[in-house]
């Protein structure tokens, strides 16, 4: 039997000031954070082929959790309201992939994780490319 399902804001506060998605049922609440919706972005973002990293130039550098490694809300950033979100995602792009045709793949594939995910309705998600990142020349130096 299915349950009713409501959407409303997170009241609830621990120490900071913390937001997300709050869903009312007849047998308990089940909260959402902002960062979890910023993860599924993330996530879904990288699936593409094409996408090769995320974030602007300067903070991919200073934001590694690792050496080689980003964490998976590098480059998002979202917000959430009561039935609503909206995400701005930053990426670098592989060369050789059309970019207007990936931002669309990205934007599609973001909006239905979300979606799909969270019950959320996603209003829009706005991608900026910061850079290019190019196969490593494998061509040998004509001096030595």
């Amino acid at each position: 039997m299915a349950t009713n399902t409501d959407v409303v804001d997170v009241t609830a506060k621990t120490q900071g000031t913390e937001t997300g998605l709050t869903l009312l049922t007849e047998r308990g609440i089940t909260t959402i954070s902002d960062e979890v919706v910023a993860k599924l972005a993330g996530h879904a973002a990288r699936e593409i082929e094409g996408v090769a990293g995320m974030g602007a130039t300067f903070r991919r550098l200073l934001g590694r959790v690792k050496p080689g490694q980003e964490s998976l809300t590098q480059g998002v950033n979202v917000e959430v309201g009561k039935k609503e979100a909206a995400i701005d995602i930053v990426i670098l792009v592989r060369y050789g992939y059309p970019i207007p045709s990936l931002a669309q793949e990205v934007r599609e594939n973001v909006i239905t994780r979300i979606e799909t995910d969270t019950g959320l309705i996603v209003k829009e998600v706005n991608i900026e490319v910061d850079d290019l990142q190019f196969e490593e020349d494998k061509t040998q130096s004509r001096v030595e």
